[in-house]
């Protein structure tokens, strides 16, 4: 396969990982992703299902976008991930739809617990987070307003190391891509 043919075949694929790649650039550095990548990449998404696949193409979308919303909205409601990364997901979503979505954000999940594993590990505070790790499950299994629990987070992430989360969703959704035969 030459490099025209490369680029050519799956190619909003490919709009999606280079959309990716970017955006987990972005959160490394700032520990956010911007609405103004975010948006456009929901809008486009949708735009190009709609026109691939007319109406249908659009409903494809519109459900794809909703679980990628669904994925990470609960941990962003509770105070625990950034709005900038749902809306990464739902991204993803008006893309390529509700089963690669889904299945990206499983891989994800894997490769954000790694990360997370290995950031904890590297600075040699296993006590430390898990103790905050107990707490916070403590917390969801006793707190039951979301906006209490939110409220909660917001006072221990001072504390607290932050992964930002849209590199483990960059890098689990391009392995998912590979995997799934779709680069």
């Amino acid at each position: 396969m030459d490099w025209q043919e490369f680029f050519l075949s799956n190619w909003h694929v490919k709009i999606v990982c280079g959309l990716l790649i970017w955006a987990a650039y972005i959160d490394g550095k700032q520990l956010r992703v911007p609405n103004w990548l975010t948006f456009p990449m929901v809008l486009t998404g949708l735009l190009y299902n709609a026109v691939v696949g007319g109406w249908a193409g659009l409903g494809d979308g519109l459900i794809g976008m909703l679980v990628g919303l669904a994925t990470l909205l609960p941990l962003y409601a509770v105070g625990g991930m950034g709005a900038g990364d749902v809306k990464l997901m739902a991204g993803i979503g008006a893309w390529l739809g509700a089963a690669v979505t889904w299945n990206a954000f499983v891989v994800s999940v894997i490769v954000g617990a790694i990360m997370a594993i290995i950031m904890v590990a590297w600075r040699r505070s296993w006590h430390k987070h898990l103790g905050n790790f107990s707490q916070i499950i403590l917390e969801f299994m006793t707190v039951k307003n979301p906006r209490q629990l939110s409220k909660i987070a917001a006072e221990r992430k001072s504390q607290m190391l932050l992964l930002p989360y849209g590199i483990p969703i960059c890098i689990g959704s391009i392995a998912y891509f590979f995997y799934a035969g779709m680069m």
